[in-house]
């Protein structure tokens, strides 16, 4: 399997791809497809930060971290994370987002964001977000909205987070 940055070349199979992994998923709107292609053309938009995962000649997975803050301070949000049904359970999520990590780590940023099950995120470092300073939105449950530390020494953060617009929060 390889890892690498999302090029334009690749994002009519990565909508199909996210369009399929999302049609069964527990918890969907059904517009994760839509919701990337928006995201793309975002200011929060981080291309080095849209990667797709490739295995067996084709994209497997996805990730995409966008833009947010907490207050003053620039944070990631991890959205989505899709792998195609028949990769679920392989490692290609845990790839995705670990090299995602690296790369924001390489970049500068401090703290990423995720709103998942609290089963599969922490497997990479994900703890409860109130844990950091960062506040749960109402209706979140607590135990579903986590955060991950990618700096040693990054500064504390505290309030909550504001997405880009392309996520109507």
């Amino acid at each position: 399997m390889i890892v690498r940055q999302e090029t334009s070349g690749d994002y009519d199979e990565v909508y199909g791809l996210v369009k399929e992994a999302f049609a069964s998923a527990e918890h969907s709107d059904g517009n994760e497809h839509d919701l990337v292609a928006a995201l793309r053309k975002s200011a929060a938009f981080v291309p080095e930060l849209s990667l797709v995962a490739e295995a067996d000649g084709k994209i497997v997975g996805h990730i995409l971290f966008t833009e947010a803050t907490v207050g003053d301070d620039t944070v990631l949000a991890l959205a989505p994370l899709s792998v195609l049904p028949a990769y679920q359970k392989t490692g290609v999520g845990t790839a995705l987002m670990e090299k995602g990590h690296r790369i924001a780590r390489e970049l500068g940023y401090s703290y990423s964001v995720v709103l998942g099950s609290e089963t599969y995120y922490p497997r990479v470092g994900y703890a409860s977000a109130d844990g950091f300073g960062i506040e749960v939105p109402e209706g979140v449950p607590p135990e579903n909205y986590m955060a991950i530390k990618l700096q040693e020494d990054a500064a504390p953060v505290a309030g909550t987070v504001a997405y880009a617009e392309e996520f109507g929060m």
